[in-house]
């Protein structure tokens, strides 16, 4: 059974709620982030040159809606064509510039998931988890895919 257009809906519908308080989720976000994996915060330049994750920074709120829009849109292509292919071919080395590797990709989902837990509140489902779940292993995937 391939991605459905109620998986995107539950997508989607979190992903609008995620941007009515971005600065809020956003360092949510970098949060999970940084207390699975501290040293990924080399990573990111936003990150580099503050202590835990700053608050009211535009650049990110811009990369986490970046992160999760790309998601959503990956919820998209699963339903429309059965695959992710990424729009920015340029993804895969900046990847690979900020050495990112798998274990990478596993503390960003789970950070991910958690987030979205929290903005769903009482509406989180493991059907709501699951769907953004599968949505972002498809963009994973793509991206991954772009780095080799």
């Amino acid at each position: 059974m391939g991605y459905t257009e109620k998986q995107q809906t539950l997508v989607n519908s979190s992903w609008e709620a995620f941007k009515q308080n971005l600065p809020h989720y956003s360092v949510l976000f970098y949060t999970f982030i940084l207390e699975k994996a501290p040293a990924a915060k080399d990573m990111f330049s936003f990150l580099k040159e503050s202590d835990g994750v700053p608050k009211d920074n535009p650049k990110l709120n811009a990369h986490a809606e970046k992160v999760f829009g790309m998601v959503s849109d990956a919820a998209v292509q699963l339903v429309a064509k059965g695959e992710v292919v990424l729009g920015d071919a340029t993804l895969g080395g900046i990847h690979i510039q900020n050495g990112v590797v798998d274990a990478h990709f596993v503390v960003v989902k789970e950070a991910l998931l958690k987030t979205i837990k929290e903005v769903a509140g009482d509406k989180w489902s493991e059907e709501l988890n699951t769907a953004w779940e599968v949505a972002y292993d498809g963009l994973a995937a793509a991206i991954k895919k772009a780095m080799s």
